[in-house]
């Protein structure tokens, strides 16, 4: 966790830091291992220590919302690609829009929008629908957190995968409030009725929607949808000309939204429109905290890899909480609370920054330049953790 939280995206990065001593004191030891003993220390790990290992990132990130006592908790439920690029243990070839044929893992994610912490990883192979496991995984996300904070008003945002009958309807048994898309294109019926719609309510310059009750044959009673059409610009495909006065043409893109919130339908597009934060959690995960690499052919091994990139990626939020208090107020979007810094910033300014240890007396002491912003960049971090 500590290597990939400086940067260390492979296993064989770590050689690099083997002879810091700042990084020595930070993992507690006289002497680093060999990127081979790391190695073989992955392979060593069962199925057992990857849920212990998982528990314990589940319960750093209550800790955070428990010192915080927020009157809701906004939990997005998605998957993300993971490509093994090798054959690798319980992964399979699915869905990679990236490296087609690629076998890969497809884990489930649970994320806490107002804190931008991984609250739960369910993993997965890759061949797998997003649904898959859901309904158990969500209602132990519910239970977990209505242990830790008792009263707190639940929310969940999902995308179409998780437009299911019996998922919804356990969901509202435990009196969560939820905004699924659904896959409207899929349902002729539900379809026409939107092209067929003449009368909107105006949300703004550009978008306007309305609702309805409707449910699929198969379904046993209706839910709630608002239905939003935006107007955008359309593509051109032919050539593009560079003209001054070139007129552009406009369009329409729609999106429906089952929901059970007592709100507006305003309100029900503005909710759901933020779990689009989730993607930029993704893509930092995976571009600065090592989840895209798997390091191994166990698949417990490869589980742990990912645990300690989430626990990186949770450690660097936790930091910037303690550093700061909340900047933002609850939104209709539920935007994180604090302004966050993504890691590689965190990296360059406060991590990743040239110093030596001195002797002073009976204590080591750890010199840097003499700069204000470099100070100052200290200072913000270390302050709250020594009062």
């Amino acid at each position: 966790m500590v290597h990939l939280l400086l940067g260390c995206r492979e296993l064989r990065d770590m050689a690099r830091c083997r002879n810091d001593e700042a990084v020595r004191r930070a993992v507690g030891l006289r002497r680093l291992p060999d990127v081979s003993t790391v190695s073989r220390a992955l392979s060593a790990m069962d199925a057992r220590g990857a849920e212990r290992l998982r528990a314990l990132a589940g319960e750093l990130a209550l800790e955070r919302l428990r010192e915080l006592s927020p009157r809701r908790v906004t939990v997005d439920f998605d998957g993300t690609v993971l490509g093994t690029r090798r054959l690798a243990e319980g992964s399979a070839v699915g869905y990679n829009p990236g490296r087609k044929g690629e076998r890969s893992y497809w884990p489930l994610f649970a994320t806490v929008a107002q804190t931008g912490q991984v609250l739960d990883v369910l993993h997965r192979p890759g061949n797998v629908a997003d649904s898959t496991g859901a309904p158990e995984f969500i209602g132990a996300a519910a239970e977990r957190l209505r242990a830790a904070l008792p009263g707190v008003r639940l929310e969940a945002r999902m995308d179409a995968a998780f437009f299911d009958d019996k998922l919804l309807g356990g969901i509202e048994r435990r009196g969560v409030e939820y905004s699924v898309s659904v896959p409207f294109a899929r349902f002729p019926g539900l379809k026409a009725a939107v092209e067929g719609r003449r009368r909107w309510r105006r949300a703004s310059a550009d978008v306007a929607f309305f609702e309805l009750r409707w449910k699929p044959a198969s379904w046993k009673r209706r839910r709630r949808l608002v239905v939003v059409r935006r107007r955008v610009p359309l593509r051109r495909r032919e050539p593009l000309q560079l003209d001054l006065f070139e007129p552009r043409e406009h369009g329409f893109e729609f999106k429906v939204v089952a929901t059970n919130k007592r709100v507006g339908g305003r309100a029900v597009a503005l909710f759901h429109e933020g779990r689009g934060a989730q993607e930029g959690l993704f893509a930092e995960l995976k571009s600065q905290c090592g989840l895209g690499y798997v390091p191994s052919r166990k698949e417990a091994a490869n589980r742990v890899f990912a645990l300690a990139s989430v626990l990186a990626h949770n450690l660097g939020r936790e930091l910037q909480m303690a550093a700061a208090p909340p900047c933002r107020r609850t939104n209709a979007k539920r935007s994180p609370l604090w302004a966050f810094a993504q890691m590689r910033s965190m990296r360059n300014g406060f991590l990743l920054r040239a110093g030596r240890f001195v002797n002073s007396g009976q204590k080591r002491i750890l010199s840097l330049m003499n700069d204000p912003k470099v100070e100052a960049a200290m200072s913000q971090y270390l302050n709250p953790m020594t009062t």
